[in-house]
């Protein structure tokens, strides 16, 4: 990411719970093509030194968006940027999916098979 990102808006006043603003900085620097897909960002230490929040913070943060299929983190590679925000948005849809499939008692090969008979 750019120093076009900096300085962050994160702050303490926000409803907003301190990972969410940390991860919406994030997203938006990637969907503003500020980091894309291969690109490597900043360490979770570095960015929390820059934010002014936490590292467990920014860790949090990452795994959200990990989860989201935006960044990938690997131990001794850092954090990489794997994902776009459209891809993401499937990404996030197919977890409510699974997740309110589960809850109805359908498995995952149940799911896929809708999923393939679907329009």
């Amino acid at each position: 990411m750019t120093g076009a990102m900096w300085p962050v808006k994160v702050t303490r006043d926000d409803p907003a719970l301190l990972h969410e603003q940390v991860a919406a900085q994030i997203r938006e620097a990637i969907a503003e093509g500020e980091a894309k897909p291969g690109d490597r960002i900043p360490s979770a230490r570095h960015l929390a030194a820059v934010m002014g929040v936490n590292t467990n913070t920014v860790l949090r943060a990452v795994r959200l968006l990990r989860d989201e299929g935006l960044l990938e983190l690997r131990q001794g590679h850092g954090i990489r940027v794997v994902g776009t925000p459209d891809r993401s948005v499937i990404l996030t849809k197919i977890a409510e999916l699974v997740k309110a499939g589960q809850q109805r008692g359908y498995t995952r090969a149940e799911l896929v098979r809708m999923l393939e008979r679907a329009p």
